[in-house]
């Protein structure tokens, strides 16, 4: 047990050494960041930002037929600046969401790979109990919280002010993913079809791998888990592409490409999935 600790406080101390020197390379001010009420103690902050690999883009010179041609099939891509959304941004800070939404029932899922437990509960009883953030010792599967599932009958009005990325894929639509999650919690790795991610509130890291690397994981541990057990151990070769992506920052992951989140902070995100 105490060699445990001494590495959880190692790796910690290793990632906040990381987090900074990222930070200043980006020339982000703390103190700027608009958090829109989702505060997060310093002393629950078990993950932070690590390396971005992934190519990052202007959207003022991405195109669409750039998009098409060399990432929409192929990788995946940060863009920034490629929507306005202060208006829903601002509806989704926390006083506002409460007023107007807290007795509107929301589907939260467990955390882990297959997610198989559902459970439904109230926006303001979710804000109240459940919304914590992530221990080590607490696995996936005993984890809820809402990435999705959304009632869009109840929900249409704060959906409806979402500008979606004004990127697509020929004869593909979008279906909306709408959530809110503690610091450092996170979905382990999974696939499905191409589609974007971007976040309102806080910092979320992602993990990228190709389809056809497969990556070593426990279905039912957590992201965070994952990164301080298993991702310290990982030869250079077999690490994932990454990046934490921030306030309206949007991510593309392409078809089948496994992806895993790990969510800096209390977070306020929406996905849009493509079929």
């Amino acid at each position: 047990m105490l060699v445990y600790l001494m590495l959880v406080s190692l790796l910690t101390f290793l990632s906040l050494e990381i987090t900074l020197t990222s930070l200043q390379n980006l020339d982000v001010d703390l103190d700027l960041i608009d958090n829109g009420g989702w505060e997060t103690s310093a002393s629950n902050l078990l993950a932070f930002p690590g390396p971005c690999d992934i190519e990052v883009r202007d959207a003022a010179s991405l195109s669409q037929q750039e998009f098409l041609s060399r990432y929409a099939y192929s990788k995946p891509v940060v863009i920034r600046g490629a929507t306005d959304n202060k208006v829903f941004q601002d509806q989704c800070r926390k006083d506002a969401i409460l007023k107007e939404y807290s007795s509107k029932r929301i589907r939260l899922s467990s955390a882990n790979t297959h997610s198989y437990e559902k459970v439904d509960v109230t926006l303001d009883y979710y804000v109240t109990h459940v919304l914590k953030p992530q221990t080590l010792s607490k696995l996936g599967n005993e984890t809820l919280y809402w990435f999705g599932d959304n009632n869009f009958t109840e929900w249409k009005s704060l959906i409806d002010l979402y500008k979606p990325p004004p990127y697509f894929l020929p004869k593909m639509t979008g279906a909306y993913s709408f959530g809110l999650a503690g610091a450092s919690t996170g979905v382990p790795f999974h696939f499905h079809g191409p589609g974007f991610g971007e976040v309102v509130f806080g910092r979320k890291r992602w993990f990228m791998y190709a389809p056809e690397k497969t990556p070593h994981f426990h279905p039912n541990r957590t992201t965070l888990q994952w990164l301080y057990e298993d991702y310290p151990e990982l030869h250079s070769s077999d690490r994932p592409l990454e990046c934490t992506i921030g306030q309206g920052e949007i991510i593309y992951f392409p078809d089948r490409w496994w992806h895993s989140t790990l969510n800096i902070d209390t977070s306020v995100f929406i996905s849009t999935f493509l079929s």
